[in-house]
């Protein structure tokens, strides 16, 4: 026999699990607003074919940055100095293969603004990757999505840091 809550009850513990969420800290998270100086910006990196510059152009484009090809006094300019993989092993089977990865991407750029002096920005994102010789092509593409999945999240948080600046 379901109890029904008279609308008053109803609100008042609506307001407490209010209170208590906001009492906690928690916030919903806001979308990332890159600030008026950055949405006219020249991306450039080391190696022009990054798959990371690509994901970090398409992520800006859809975040209303305007991408120009050349600098200019009013524009600022983000440089890709570093997207590098490394991996280190964790562990190994019985017979000395590798069955245990630890992946981690590294990342540094460099923003400049109008009118301000450069600020150097670095971070790394780190995974675990298990290896099976056995499944030799169902784990390469598996590695191939998971470095798919960091250069996503690398450039997400760039955007994030930008709209932080």
């Amino acid at each position: 026999m379901p109890v029904r809550l008279s609308k008053q009850i109803s609100l008042a513990l609506l307001a407490l699990g209010l209170c208590v969420l906001s009492g906690c800290g928690f916030h919903l998270k806001k979308a990332s607003y890159i600030p008026e100086d950055l949405r006219q910006m020249v991306l450039i990196g080391e190696d022009p074919k990054s798959a990371l510059l690509e994901q970090l152009q398409a992520d800006l484009s859809r975040s209303q940055v305007q991408l120009n090809a050349k600098s200019s006094a009013q524009s600022a300019e983000v440089v890709l100095l570093k997207d590098r993989l490394e991996r280190q092993t964790l562990s190994l089977f019985k017979n000395g293969q590798v069955a245990q990865y630890e992946l981690a991407y590294s990342v540094a750029y460099r923003v400049t603004r109008p009118g301000q002096k450069p600020t150097e920005h670095s971070f790394e994102l780190y995974r675990n990757y298990q290896d099976d010789p056995d499944n030799a092509l169902a784990k390469s593409k598996e590695l191939d999505l998971l470095l798919s999945e960091l250069r996503k999240q690398a450039s997400q948080r760039i955007i994030r840091q930008l709209s932080q600046l």
